[in-house]
């Protein structure tokens, strides 16, 4: 079976869920919004760029986490989808996820945001496979940790092939869009790469490579 894998922030949504959470924190109060605002803006700016550490940020995202009761989060994650995440979703995401579905494609969102916030996302797309920066939690409640490797960059393609040894699953016609030069290790990886958009610096890439470039946004 063909595997089609997307990339979810910027991809699929008109907009990064990662960024939107910490919006959606501080807009109900759960965080010092000044403070968590400027920091969180901070660490976008970084991801765009190319220099983002990615332990430091998991550190400030998922520290929230461990601060608040996990039903509490759970229940708030399902307004957070409804307000900030399906109103995102790109016009052609669904059309595009169901022309590989029709095609018998196995379907995967593998995405650098945490399984805590993508997990009702992928769910909302009808997307059954989920690869996600893994969240870790002990008796029942968030650490505020990450678990294992952070799914970026390099990571994608580390946890990817865990993925398809643990799927016995292979590459052979794979797909991959994604919008991000953050992701250029696993778009290099697959057969079928394709650039949904782009960034200035993927765009740049895409161009010298090559690669189609479509946009799912019209």
């Amino acid at each position: 079976m063909t595997l089609a894998l997307f990339d979810l922030d910027n991809t699929l949504l008109a907009g990064d869920s990662d960024y939107l959470w910490g919006q959606f924190l501080v807009k109900n109060k759960m965080v010092d919004g000044t403070l968590f605002e400027r920091e969180n803006q901070r660490f976008f700016e970084e991801y765009k760029e190319g220099i983002l550490d990615i332990q430091a940020y998991l550190g400030f995202q998922l520290g929230v986490l461990a601060q608040y009761d996990k039903k509490k989060l759970d229940q708030l994650r399902l307004v957070f989808l409804e307000e900030m995440i399906r109103p995102i979703i790109a016009p052609q995401a669904l059309s595009i996820l169901e022309k590989h579905r029709g095609q018998g494609d196995r379907l995967v969102i593998i995405t650098a945001t945490n399984r805590f916030v993508t997990t009702p996302i992928a769910q909302a797309l009808g997307v059954d496979h989920l690869i996600a920066t893994e969240v870790e939690v002990r008796e029942g409640q968030y650490t505020g940790r990450p678990k294992g490797t952070p799914c970026f960059q390099e990571g994608k393609v580390t946890l990817l092939n865990q993925w398809l040894k643990s799927n016995s699953q292979n590459l052979s016609g794979s797909w991959f869009y994604s919008d991000s030069h953050n992701d250029l290790p696993l778009l290099k990886v697959v057969d079928n790469p394709v650039v949904v958009d782009p960034d200035e610096k993927l765009a740049l890439y895409a161009k010298q490579a090559g690669w189609p470039v479509i946009s799912l946004r019209s």
